[in-house]
């Protein structure tokens, strides 16, 4: 059997179980589909995703499901204005030992896990914000001189509350880039509130079982980035995130009167990867141009800002991506 039909074979078994996995998250958390699918092309391209939306959707349900279907350790740490770095890290503790002699003990602080929910991160402080910074580039923390590493794999699922702004702190940008996706999840349409009231109301809710393990999660992340990519998607994916900074030589004209900055080189590696993610969630081989279109607004969305004049007329950042999206799609039908 040659290296490329070992590759088909592994790809074809991680769908098969990736298929079970979003049947088991979806038996509870109802009727998300495309929420579903970013988390999970999130985790398997290896990064983090902060889920935006108002309360009562569900997103902290759906964060305790997957640690279940992924078979991941998981800890929730509920963000609030007094909380303090060494809440989410850990502290030093002086202990009195057997001996008379006193020593330092490190008492392990919640970020010690392998998914992490970081419910309303926008109520800490800036100063605890920052506590996360190392955690989720480097996946592991330095505490008085020492690094000590964290869960393998490490993911922090992140929620925000995008309408209560009092007692609030906002994230900084490069807090922000550190999130390889932005979801944000909406409210349900009829049809999918009635299977929630008809799943969720009774004596007995759907129950989600492990379909995968610590180790397959990362076996399938490394999968993930041997998928080959063909030439149209890389040069699809360069255009979009060069045409989105405003000033650069491909940018449109209503890119740069719309944003004061734009994503940077992270924003093309993450959409790289979870445009493959995404091509195994749905049973294929290797990406298409509809899987870089399906992922551009949840990777570009947070590493994009509107101006103020474009603020005043009421755009949003989601429509600059949809145009841009249409824009990139007339330009291959033009060519």
């Amino acid at each position: 059997m040659t290296a490329d039909e070992i590759l088909v074979q592994e790809i074809e078994v991680l769908a098969e179980r990736l298929a079970a996995a979003r049947e088991s998250t979806e038996r509870r958390f109802v009727g998300q589909h495309d929420v579903v699918e970013q988390v999970l092309a999130a985790i398997l391209a290896g990064g983090h995703a902060l889920l935006v939306g108002q309360p009562g959707l569900g997103k902290t349900m759906l964060v305790d499901t997957l640690s279940t279907v992924l078979g991941l350790g998981s800890r929730r740490i509920q963000f609030t204005p007094d909380l303090m770095p060494a809440d989410i890290l850990g502290s030093e503790v002086l202990d009195a030992l057997p001996d008379g002699t006193r020593a330092f003990r490190f008492i392990e602080g919640p970020v010690f896990t392998q998914l992490l929910m970081a419910d309303e991160i926008n109520r800490a402080s800036p100063r605890t914000q920052s506590a996360l910074l190392q955690a989720m580039q480097e996946r592991e923390v330095t505490i008085s001189g020492q690094h000590r590493p964290l869960g393998r794999p490490f993911h922090v699922l992140a929620t925000q509350n995008p309408i209560e702004q009092e007692g609030t702190y906002p994230l900084p940008e490069a807090q922000l880039d550190r999130f390889l996706l932005q979801i944000d999840v909406d409210y349900p349409d009829r049809d999918t509130e009635r299977q929630i009231l008809l799943a969720t109301t009774g004596l007995e809710e759907g129950v989600p079982h492990a379909a995968f393990a610590p180790e397959d999660v990362i076996a399938a992340q490394r999968l993930i980035r041997r998928m080959p990519v063909g030439e149209s998607v890389v040069e699809a994916i360069l255009d979009l995130v060069r045409a989105a900074r405003p000033g650069a030589p491909e940018a449109p004209q209503f890119v740069t009167d719309a944003l004061v900055w734009g994503p940077g080189p992270r924003a093309a590696q993450a959409l790289m990867l979870v445009t493959r993610a995404r091509a195994v969630l749905n049973g294929r081989f290797a990406p298409t141009l509809d899987d870089v279109t399906a992922m551009a607004p949840p990777v570009l969305r947070h590493r994009m800002a509107l101006s103020f004049a474009a603020r005043a007329r009421g755009e949003s950042v989601d429509g600059v991506i949809a145009r841009l999206l249409d824009d990139r799609a007339a330009g291959r039908r033009a060519a």
